[in-house]
This record gives C-alpha cells, structure tokens and sequence, in this order.
C-alpha cells in the first residue's frame, strides 16, 4: 500500500479524540459502480490474521478499493505498515426491514492503551436519513466496555447517525460503540467492513511535521455531550496514554494531569 498522503498529527489527534477518520465520496464512481455485484456474488473469507497482499490478491475489487491513496495513507497512518486481516462482511440492511442493531463495541473488554484495531467501513451508494446509516458515538472508544454492554441505550446525547455520499470511507477505532440503525427506505443499503490489526508498533506511522501544532492539544482536549464533565476529564486522562504512546513521548501531557497522576516519589 503507498504510504502517501499520509494523516497529519492533528488528524492524528482528532482520530484519537473522536475514535474515527471520515472521508466523504473518496472512491471513484467507477469503482462504487462495480461493488455491489462484487458484494452480491460474496468476497471470499479469510482466516484470522492473514496479510492484506494475501487476503486481497492484486486486481481484486477491495485491492483496489484500500489502494486509493487517501485510503492507504489513512490506513498506514492508524495501523502501521503491513497491518493482517482480522475478519471482513458485507453488512446488508433490507427495505423496511424493522429491526435497529444494538449499540455495541466490536471486541470483548479491550484495556489496550498502546495499540488499537481499525475498522474500515466503506458505503459504495449514497446513504439518506431514512436508510438507515450506522449511528456511532463520538469519543466513546476508550471507555472500557464489553461488546453489547450498551445495547440497553436508545439514544445518547451526541451520537451521529450517517448520512454520506457515494463512496465514503470511515476508518474507526475498533472500541467505538455504534450500531447499524432500521432501514426505512424502498433502497437496499450496504456497508462493506475491514477489521485491520496491527502487526508493528503504532508509533509515529503518520506525518509528524505537525507535532507540536497547539491544535494537537486542543483536538484531544475535546468535551462530548453524552458524558458529564467531570467523567469527561477522565477521557482526557485515557487520551493522553494514548497520545504518549502513539508519539514516544511520555512527558506529554494536559493541564498536568498525567503528570500529577504519576508521581509516585520514592517508588520504583
């Protein structure tokens, strides 16, 4: 995959704080042209952990789809290089169907705090208000949860429900609680999914010309309605493990909350 263009730190961040990447109507009409047949004729499983090379031989329709360069770069910029294969599906949402999918995380309980999963979502049509788009929560991602722990919850203040032009691509931290919602269209909807993992060190795999950039901070400084404020600042707390992590910098910090948190004086 080419690693060109890759995200800058501040997309970095933004990913980090958000739990997600999205990039509207970045495949081509000729290639969304051609995905539903190919989803309708079925792409062929892989086992756990196979390398892209060999889970999307080269002219295969997704070989070309994570090709894309903004795709690759993005891709390389989250997981790293060589990244394997965890699982792919073609999700279908009937017309009319009546039935919403839980809210729910894509992993049992996940205490990671130096490496994530990234899910690749791909809508090779149009998806409307009333097709049923996938709702996802922004900034959920590292609040530790166990798959369908949140499929009690309706509604959470926040939350997005995706409309999106032909052709989008969203990249999500594999953490993040989302759900496929009812497809209340006469249209057929579809969403094509990659489980990536990671099989080098998420450091510094993106652009860093931009580290220092005082947007970086602001980025993962961010507030989300669904949370009160004072859990708020433990989401903070949980983005800067992953922001030191990500750059190799464990003096990075917020307002000296890691730093005060860690100050342990006279231990080992």
């Amino acid at each position: 995959m080419t690693t060109t263009p890759l995200l800058s730190s501040v997309e970095m961040a933004r990913f980090v704080a958000n739990g997600f990447h999205r990039m509207d109507a970045v495949v081509p009409d000729e290639l969304n042209a051609k995905a539903i047949g190919v989803f309708d004729a079925g792409v062929p499983p892989v086992p756990y952990g196979t390398p892209v090379d060999e889970a999307f031989p080269e002219g295969s329709f997704v070989r070309d789809l994570i090709a894309i360069p903004a795709v690759a770069g993005a891709i390389r910029s989250l997981v790293g290089p060589d990244p394997t294969v965890d699982h792919h599906a073609v999700h279908i949402r009937e017309p009319h169907e009546g039935g919403a999918q839980p809210l729910h995380g894509d992993a049992i309980i996940d205490t990671r705090t130096d490496a994530f999963d990234v899910q690749l979502m791909y809508y090779p049509q149009e998806v409307t208000g009333t097709m049923g788009g996938t709702l996802s929560v922004p900034g959920s991602h590292l609040r530790r949860t166990n798959e369908s722990d949140t499929g009690r919850y309706q509604n959470l203040r926040g939350q997005t429900r995706l409309t999106c032009p032909a052709g989008t691509v969203v990249l999500l931290h594999h953490g993040i609680w989302h759900g496929g919602r009812r497809n209340d269209s006469d249209i057929r909807r579809y969403m094509f999914k990659i489980r990536f993992n990671p099989t080098a060190p998420q450091v510094r795999t993106w652009d860093v010309s931009d580290l220092d950039d005082p947007r970086v901070s602001e980025e993962l400084s961010r507030f989300f309605p669904w949370c009160e404020h004072a859990t708020g600042r433990l989401e903070i707390y949980n983005r800067i493990k992953v922001w030191r992590a990500l750059t190799n910098n464990t003096a990075f910090d917020i307002d000296y909350w890691a730093t005060r948190v860690a100050n342990r004086p006279g231990r080992v």
